[in-house]
């Protein structure tokens, strides 16, 4: 790829979708919990300054949330996907092609705009997401996506750059990874990093610096290209069109710990309808599952198990109900009873494109096509009125392993009910 990617990201994005809508969160500190209402996984700039740390569990940081009056939410995923699909719409006009990296970072191909002041370009792209979101992000420009990312890492940490960095430029490039740490680098495992620091390299710089026939020795070729990229050699382009996925799963922790297999099959049945859903969303079919589940590994005073079985899948399947059938039997097998189980999970490995999923002797081609109009029936009502609206039996009603959210914010775009209102007084 020639010419320029720019990386853009949303500053504390968790926290930002929730102050779009909720005015009392700005400009205090406030934080966004795991599922369960667990850790601390988004932080604003104000609970940063007081230490609220990556994954800090709650119960452990309580006394320092009532201290300082720290705002928690719950996690919010429907109004977090929302916004991302916003800031898309967005960021849209502003680049040749956009590569989603996560939900709140995407990789933009600026070839065709190198007419164009970029930086310009970055800030009137800026200044849309926030007019159309009120969420703040920070682009990171260069000739390679790790040149991007490092500019994206030292445009959020370094306000003398006004929310843009321009890696383009040598200078600004030299001074950013003279002090960027190694082990900070898009890339750099901790293994690496271990090894990388025994040979005296600890900044991205001196990692630049690196020849590439010494970094293909020390970290295979992914080391190689990490250096070139950081040389400005693009390793690869964006990637438009999403790989396709080799594994996907749904797992969960309950919000009160499970004691009865049937209870614990509930949880599993919905897990395996979410994971059937996300498989028919892709178009593939899974070749294997592996169900599991466990106790609460950080209460070592109380009685332990953990378990998991695979099965294999034939033929290959994205039904829901097959799923479900194929997890019963791994539950089965695995139940062990006087345990309190407290995480649960489901994993589909083999994937393949369902049409192209190799054939068994037996099956029934009719009956199939019935399983899949019936499976797209329940996924036409469940989009239609609500998720969980048709469930098979086995999933229940009550669901008290339900995951804990307590905090959680309304659905303030996706749902009707939940849109605010606004009212004018004479």
């Amino acid at each position: 790829m020639t010419g320029a990617i720019a990386l853009q990201d949303a500053n504390n994005f968790y926290v930002s979708c929730e102050r779009a809508f909720d005015p009392s969160l700005r400009g205090v500190p406030a934080i966004v919990l795991s599922n369960n209402d667990g850790c601390a996984i988004a932080r604003s700039a104000e609970a940063k300054a007081l230490g609220i740390r990556m994954g800090d569990p709650i119960h452990l940081i309580r006394d320092k949330v009532k201290a300082h009056g720290i705002a928690v939410r719950s996690s919010n995923y429907a109004l977090y996907g929302d916004m991302q699909r916003r800031i898309l719409a967005a960021i849209e006009p502003f680049a040749r092609d956009v590569e989603i990296y996560s939900i709140d970072e995407n990789f933009l191909d600026l070839a065709g705009f190198e007419d164009r002041d970029l930086v310009a370009h970055c800030q009137a792209l800026r200044e849309r997401v926030e007019q159309w979101t009120t969420i703040p992000t920070c682009v990171g420009i260069g000739p390679t996506k790790t040149l991007a990312k490092l500019g994206n890492a030292a445009a959020k940490k370094n306000p003398i750059f006004g929310g843009i960095a321009d890696m383009r430029d040598a200078d600004i490039a030299r001074w950013v990874m003279d002090r960027f740490p190694v082990g900070d680098v898009w890339g750099v495992g901790r293994a690496t990093a271990g090894k990388l620091a025994a040979l005296g390299i600890h900044t991205a710089g001196q990692l630049r610096d690196l020849q590439l026939r010494q970094a293909r020795g020390l970290g295979t070729v992914v080391l190689e290209r990490l250096v070139a990229e950081l040389n400005g050699v693009p390793a690869q382009a964006v990637e438009v069109i999403e790989p396709q996925r080799k594994g996907m799963a749904v797992t969960r922790s309950f919000g009160t710990p499970v004691t009865k297999l049937e209870v614990l099959m509930g949880a599993i049945a919905q897990y395996a309808m979410r994971a059937g859903e996300k498989l028919r969303q892709h178009g593939l079919v899974a070749g294997r599952l592996t169900v599991f589940f466990h106790t609460n590994r950080h209460r070592p005073d109380r009685p332990q198990y953990s378990a998991s079985r695979t099965l294999a899948l034939h033929p290959m399947s994205a039904d829901g109900f097959v799923l479900i059938a194929a997890a019963r039997r791994g539950v089965e097998a695995a139940w062990r009873h006087g345990f309190a189980f407290t995480k649960a999970g489901i994993m589909l490995e083999h994937l393949e494109r369902a049409e192209l999923r190799q054939r068994t002797l037996f099956e029934c081609a009719d009956g199939i096509e019935r399983r899949e109009r019936l499976m797209g029936a329940l996924d036409a009502l469940n989009h239609r009125y609500g998720k969980f609206s048709v469930v098979p039996g086995v999933q229940g009603f009550r669901r008290s392993w339900t995951t804990r959210a307590d905090m959680k914010s309304p659905a303030w775009t996706t749902q009707i009910e939940e849109v605010p209102c606004v009212m004018a007084r004479r």
